[in-house]
C-alpha cells in the first residue's frame, strides 16, 4: 500500500497569468502558498487480478483502462499501463471551491502511482507530468500554477515563461513576520462549487482584448510588488494589494463574481478586513480576507453567519507518507 498527501493552495496575486493565452505573449507570475488542507491518495493491490477499482465521489470497477470514466484516473493509469489496483481518494476540502483540488489530486495520484511501481519523483517531475496529463492528455483549458504549487509546496513566487518553462522562487521571510501573515489571514466559506474550466476558458478568450490583457498585466505587476514586499518583511500593503487584485480580476469576465459574493466581500471589509479575494477561478467557494489580529474578534462577530475554515501555511509539497510492503493477494 502507498499513501500520498498533497496540499491545497491559496493564491494571493497574479492568477490567470499562468494561462497559455497570457504567458505565451508575456511572462506570467503568481504568488501563492500551500496550506494544511490535503488530498490523500491510497493505492493498494486489487484482489480481482487485472481489474481496476476506483473510489472517489463515485465508484468505478473496470476490466479495461479505456473504460474508466474519470479522465485523470484513466490517463494516469494508461500512461503507466497499471492495472490490478484499488485506488481511493479523500480530501479535506470539497472540490470546485478554488483551492486547486483538481491539480492536487492529479499530482498526488501521479506520486502514488510512480511510488507503487518503484519510481522516484522530484517535485519538478510531478508538476510537469501533472500539467502534461491535465492540459495535454485530458485537454482542460487550465493553467500551470496549481500543479507546481501542489508539487513543490510552500510560499512561492512562480513565473511562467514563453518557452513553457516554469521557475519556482521560494519567498524568504523573517519567521516572525511570516507567522504574522499566517495569523492575519481568515478563510470564509461561502458555499457552492464552480466549473473552473468554463471560467478559465472565457478568461483566456478575453486576452484577445487589449484592455483585458492589460488588466492581467497589472495583476502580474501586483504579484511582483507583493513578492518584493514580503521579502522585505513588509506587510503594510498586503491587504491593499489583495483588494486591488480582486477588483481587477472580477472585471475580466462575467462569472468570476456576482452580487452575492460582492456583498459578502463588502461585509468583510466593513467588519475590519483590509482586503481579500475570492479563491480560484471564481463563482463560489472561499473568500480569503486579510484582517489584522486586533480586529479579528470584531470581524468574526460580524461574519458569524459564514463558516470560517482555520488553516496554517504548509511548507511541504506532495509527499509519500506511507509505504507498506506490497503483498499481492
Amino acid at each position: 500500500m502507498i499513501i500520498t498527501r498533497t496540499p491545497f493552495r491559496i493564491s494571493f496575486a497574479g492568477g490567470g497569468s499562468d494561462l497559455p493565452a497570457f504567458y505565451r505573449r508575456e511572462q506570467g507570475a503568481v504568488l501563492s502558498t500551500t496550506i494544511d488542507k490535503y488530498m490523500y491518495i491510497v493505492i493498494h493491490p486489487l484482489f480481482q487480478g487485472s481489474s481496476v477499482l476506483l473510489k472517489y465521489s463515485q465508484t468505478e470497477f473496470v476490466h479495461n483502462l479505456a473504460e474508466i470514466a474519470h479522465p485523470i484516473h484513466r490517463e494516469v493509469l494508461q500512461m503507466y499501463n497499471l492495472t490490478g489496483v484499488d485506488i481511493n481518494s479523500i480530501a479535506d476540502i470539497p472540490a470546485g471551491t478554488g483551492m486547486g483540488s483538481s491539480s492536487s489530486f492529479t499530482v498526488g495520484l501521479i506520486n502514488a502511482v510512480r511510488a507503487y511501481i518503484g519510481k522516484y519523483s522530484s517535485a519538478e517531475k510531478l508538476a510537469s507530468l501533472a500539467c502534461h496529463v491535465e492540459i495535454e492528455r485530458v485537454g482542460n483549458p487550465i493553467g500551470k500554477q496549481d500543479q507546481y504549487a501542489a508539487a513543490y509546496g510552500g510560499l512561492n513566487f512562480i513565473t511562467f515563461n514563453q518557452d513553457e518553462s516554469v521557475k519556482i522562487e521560494k519567498i524568504i521571510m523573517d519567521p516572525r513576520v511570516k507567522q504574522q501573515l499566517d495569523d492575519n489571514l481568515i478563510l470564509v466559506y461561502i458555499g457552492g462549487s464552480h466549473s473552473a474550466n468554463e471560467i478559465l476558458e472565457a478568461q483566456s478568450s478575453s486576452f484577445n482584448n487589449n484592455d483585458k490583457f492589460n488588466l492581467q498585466r497589472r495583476m502580474v505587476q501586483l504579484a511582483h510588488g507583493l513578492r518584493d514586499a514580503l521579502q522585505e518583511n513588509n506587510l503594510d500593503d498586503f491587504g491593499q494589494i489583495l483588494h486591488e487584485g480582486w477588483v481587477l480580476k472580477r472585471s475580466l469576465v462575467s462569472g468570476i463574481s456576482n452580487h452575492f459574493i460582492d456583498d459578502i466581500y463588502e461585509q468583510g471589509l466593513k467588519a475590519g478586513a483590509l482586503g481579500g479575494k475570492l479563491l480560484g477561478a471564481g463563482g463560489a467557494g472561499f473568500i480569503l480576507f486579510y484582517c489584522p489580529k486586533e480586529k479579528q474578534d470584531a470581524f468574526r462577530r460580524e461574519m458569524a453567519g459564514y463558516k470560517e475554515t482555520r488553516f496554517s501555511f504548509e511548507h511541504q509539497g506532495s509527499q509519500v507518507i506511507y509505504v507498506g510492503e506490497k503483498k499481492f493477494i
